[in-house]
């Protein structure tokens, strides 16, 4: 008896610790487990990273020790200079990490799709490209105020045709609203990575927020709907078609 209790508290152990893991995975990796896993991404892009944030979070510190000694009250100053000092560190550290990001990113393909992830709000962007060709060059699509914006990826005298075609789709959809094009990469008139999302931003706003929305639900819909009329036996087409009356009868 003692040892199929024994047994049985082994197992019932077993199946939390089973179940704490499970958890832990749903709920994905902490705070400061992100922190390290970004400095160790930041440091391989950058080495002297390290050096650069004990420079700013020392140097901040001392700035507020020396204004309190000044002020014959340096505990309360350098209380107020260590978590500014952590502060500054950590934004430093957040602008590294995006550089380098860009860094490992650059030459990958859907490069840009991983780019646009990084604006913020007031776009409508896919995850998925629209479009592609036989090359791997693709285009993704983000919709914001200021219209339409489809960012090609691959040299653009080969990427060429698919914009065109964008642009007829678009235009039948929505024919009033702006379409942009913005060509990224490296080679002489497209833009890099890091300056993808500020070059977006510098659009000229057009649209309302709602207008804004009401295109891409839109442009969602009919999506939906061609997909689902792709999927269809060839000749049948759902508009057209009536109910039958004799066998309703």
């Amino acid at each position: 008896m003692a040892e199929s209790r024994g047994s049985t508290r082994a197992q019932t152990r077993e199946e939390k610790k089973q179940a704490r893991a499970e958890r832990r995975a749903k709920r994905g990796p902490g705070m400061f487990a992100q922190m390290k896993q970004v400095y160790k991404m930041t440091r391989e892009q950058d080495p002297n990273i390290p050096w650069t944030l004990a420079l700013i979070f020392f140097g901040t510190v001392l700035v507020f020790l020396l204004i309190g000694l000044l002020l014959n009250n340096w505990i309360t100053f350098l209380l107020i200079g260590i978590p500014l000092g952590i502060l500054f560190a950590v934004m430093v550290l957040s602008r590294r990490a995006e550089k380098a990001a860009f860094a490992q990113l650059d030459g990958q393909p859907g490069r840009s799709g991983a780019a646009l992830s990084t604006l913020r709000r007031g776009w409508i962007f896919e995850q998925q490209p629209v479009a592609a060709n036989k090359s791997q060059d693709v285009i993704f699509r983000a919709i914001g105020r200021p219209g339409i914006v489809l960012v090609t990826e691959g040299p653009t005298s080969r990427v060429t045709p698919l914009v065109q075609k964008e642009k007829l789709k678009y235009k039948k959809i929505v024919p009033t609203v702006p379409i942009h094009v913005v060509n990224s990469g490296n080679d002489e008139g497209q833009v890099g990575l890091k300056k993808l999302t500020k070059t977006l931003n510098k659009l000229p706003k057009q649209l309302t927020q709602q207008e804004m929305h009401q295109v891409a639900n839109r442009i969602d819909s009919l999506g939906k709907h061609n997909n689902i009329m792709s999927a269809l036996p060839k000749g049948i087409d759902p508009m057209r078609m009536r109910p039958d009356r004799k066998g309703m009868r």
